[in-house]
């Protein structure tokens, strides 16, 4: 699988395990964004010219490509957006700005990364809006991630949802760290919203979808205007273009789009099942070290494992990790409340890709021993 990836090829000295912030590409992947626009590259959706004709209908395979990927029921519910923060901004200024008001409850809870949880914070503090940790009658929105991006816990969506659905709240899913792992059913989930990013699924940078149910979409206004967004304007008023097209306003970043669609074929020919195998065995090993805590107990979580030791400052760990060629993520994870609940300030954090392998944990846990001897 190492082989699919240039960078081992020019690196084959890297053990990378910081997936969860940002995958890795394969060829494929790099293939289709550089082809485009080296040899096909055109505007979508404004000319009639071939490469422009050709680079429409890549753009729309795409969009089909998610909405199968997802298992939407319509391709109209599948938004390009650019990443999930910016989705998760978007649903919070579109359809939060309409649809709540002053006492309206917003739950979300502390173990949220930073993107599902300050878009609500800032939305709370502009329109009176109370965040609380647990659903009640006066809620009137849930946003959760799928999987945490701390302690790597599975949420059960789908009991979640049916839970905000007795008191009339609408489910908004975090699903950056799912999207890479599980297989998603939006309409088993029956959830109102979901988001991910491209860059985690093996994908490029700067595009990520959003998918909203089509009775939501269809009654949302648009944040940002121009391009493709409009129907017809007059110096008098302007009036929109149906959903996805009228949340998707200039021109778009259409060679990261194209290259999505190679990004989730490669997710969904290629099985990552050994991931959580070598999650299994790193953590096996890790609560042998004295002083170690592995943050989070979940019995049901993804492939990531967060940690802290006793004595050892994250940073310091990382650079000594580094300096054998090992990219961990260390920091307070873009989840400032959550790692204070466990009473840290930053930690460590080990996450796998498809291309990571048992030898590399092996040689992982020789040289964390080695550092911790350094440090202590």
């Amino acid at each position: 699988m190492r082989k699919l990836f240039p960078i081992f090829e020019k690196h084959p000295e890297l053990i990378y395990f910081d997936s969860a912030a940002t995958a890795q590409k394969p060829k494929s992947v790099i293939d289709a964004l550089t082809n485009f626009y080296a040899e096909e590259y055109g505007t979508v959706h404004r000319a009639i010219y071939k490469g422009s004709l050709l680079a429409t209908e890549k753009y729309n395979a795409t969009r089909e490509t998610a909405r199968k990927f997802l298992n939407a029921k319509h391709t109209e519910e599948i938004v390009f957006t650019r990443g999930t923060t910016d989705a998760l901004n978007f649903v919070a200024l579109s359809w939060g700005r309409t649809h709540l008001k002053a006492g309206d409850e917003i739950c979300v809870s502390e173990n949220e990364h930073h993107s599902n949880f300050v878009p609500w914070q800032m939305l709370a503090q502009e329109k009176g809006l109370k965040l609380v940790p647990e659903i009640t009658p006066r809620t009137k929105l849930v946003a959760v991630a799928h999987m945490t991006n701390v302690t790597g816990e599975i949420r059960p969506i789908a009991d979640i949802v049916r839970e905000a659905k007795k008191v009339g709240a609408i489910v908004v899913v975090d699903g950056a760290q799912a999207a890479p792992h599980l297989k998603i059913d939006v309409q088993a989930l029956d959830c109102d919203f979901y988001a991910f990013s491209s860059h985690k699924c093996y994908g490029p940078t700067g595009i990520g979808i959003l998918y909203g149910k089509k009775e939501h979409l269809e009654l949302m206004p648009p944040i940002y205007g121009g391009g493709d967004m409009i129907h017809r304007v007059t110096l008098d008023k302007t009036t929109y273009a149906a959903p996805p097209l009228r949340f998707e306003a200039g021109t778009p970043n259409i060679g990261s789009v194209i290259a999505l669609k190679a990004a989730l074929d490669f997710l969904v020919e290629n099985d990552a099942s050994q991931e959580q195998e070598l999650r299994t065995v790193l953590e096996k090993h890790l609560r042998e070290i004295d002083g170690l805590r592995i943050l989070g107990d979940s019995p049901n979580k993804g492939p990531l494992t967060t940690f802290s030791i006793d004595g050892v400052h994250p940073l310091d760990m990382a650079t000594l990790l580094d300096l054998k060629n090992i990219a961990v993520r260390s920091g307070h994870l873009c989840a400032q409340p959550c790692l204070k609940s466990f009473g840290l300030e930053a930690a460590i954090r080990v996450s796998f890709g498809i291309y990571n392998t048992l030898e590399e944990v092996y040689r992982f846990l020789e040289e964390l021993g080695k550092a911790v001897d350094k440090l202590r």
